[in-house]
């Protein structure tokens, strides 16, 4: 039910409103705009033929509802091109509805994060046919034959969650513990790689027996809800879990939600990724071992000024190259390093203009805020 709910909540976002740069109230800077379905002409009042994104939830994190899109509407605005900013609401269907219409209306580029390979590769063939350049944005698309990639280095996020997490381990003196990972969706290769990152800092520590291989599950559609259930059936299956590497702050909270009702908040060490507001309250008040800081504006930036360039037919030359493991083929890779955030260094998140000190130090969190000298 509650899937079907999100396919009609999403079809209600396929009514947009026609904006301007010179009209629009919103602050590109203001984390109130959803970005949920935004669309702006830049001057063209037809709305039609600039760049079109397409995002694939605002559930599995913060980021698809809020920070992309703010990130992604500014560099447009700043470039002066037509866009379009839509969401799929995780509705794959949808997803492909929603890049049809744009193609139909002339877009020159798309810019999609898929929901997994099946959907986005039909819509990187139906781009194609029409010639029109497809750029992934955070996630391959396998076998899409994308004309760009646009990410950060995944496999290095895994390994920093995974040395994280030993770190926490090691400074809480727990001997031989059971580590339970909590993966992400299957069907994005994003959570592959994350997994390839943290099995092989991991895998060192099973071997020598100074940690214990404990239950390892994949959560479909990365769906927190799934993510609380399966980690429940976790520690009702090894009651003594000792560590949990969760692919990110929406699975992390869902290990601590459960966590917290044992008294084991705090005790037991949790990873997460995209430092989230709720993420980095949950590391503040040390219920959260670790997230990682994945810099969303240098991605938009990055994706924006790609797509800018080939709506101006310009191809722009990249440094690096990745292989796609199911087609062979390398698709030109704009890679990006992310940093692993501690109690110690939260205060980089909101120097770096990530998130704000208002947003993240409300009353709950206040003192916690002060100690770690974010004010």
């Amino acid at each position: 039910m509650r899937k079907s709910l999100l396919a009609l909540v999403a079809a209600g976002l396929l009514t947009t409103v026609t904006l301007t740069a010179c009209d629009d109230g919103t602050d590109p800077g203001d984390n109130s705009d959803s970005g949920s379905a935004t669309t702006s002409n830049g001057g063209d009042s037809s709305g039609s033929g600039g760049i079109g994104v397409i995002l694939p939830d605002t559930k599995s994190s913060q980021r698809w509802g809020t920070d992309d899109p703010k990130y992604l509407k500014a560099a447009f605005e700043a470039g002066k091109v037509p866009y379009t900013i839509e969401n799929a609401e995780g509705d794959k269907e949808q997803f492909k509805r929603l890049a049809d219409k744009m193609l139909d209306e002339g877009a020159k580029v798309l810019i999609i994060a898929n929901l997994d390979s099946v959907s986005g590769k039909a819509v990187i063939d139906d781009a194609h046919s029409r010639s029109v350049p497809v750029i992934d944005y955070d996630r391959l698309t396998l076998n899409g034959g994308a004309d760009y990639y646009v990410s950060f280095d995944n496999e290095r996020v895994g390994e920093l969650q995974a040395q994280e997490l030993v770190n926490c381990l090691t400074a809480k003196k727990v001997d031989n513990p059971i580590v339970a990972e909590l993966n992400g969706s299957p069907t994005d290769n994003n959570a592959t790689l994350f997994k390839n990152g943290y099995d092989r800092v991991l895998q060192t520590h099973f071997d020598n027996a100074t940690f214990m291989k404990g239950p390892d599950q994949f959560v479909q559609d990365w769906d927190n809800d799934e993510g609380r259930e399966i980690f429940a059936q976790m520690l009702k299956q090894y009651p003594k879990i000792g560590g949990v590497l969760a692919a990110n702050d929406g699975l992390g909270n869902a290990a601590i939600e459960v966590l917290r009702e044992k008294n084991m908040n705090g005790v037991v060490p949790v990873t997460g990724q995209d430092a989230t507001v709720q993420g980095l309250q949950n590391i503040l008040i040390g219920d959260q071992c670790m997230t990682v800081y994945k810099n969303v504006k240098l991605e938009a930036d990055a994706a924006a000024k790609l797509a800018i360039n080939l709506y101006k037919n310009v191809k722009s030359p990249v440094d690096d190259k990745l292989k796609d493991p199911e087609s062979g083929a390398y698709v030109p890779f704009v890679k990006l390093e992310p940093e692993a955030i501690t109690k110690a260094n939260v205060k980089t998140v909101v120097d770096g203009g990530y998130v704000t000190a208002k947003v993240l130090c409300t009353a709950k969190f206040k003192a916690a805020c002060n100690k770690a000298g974010i004010k």
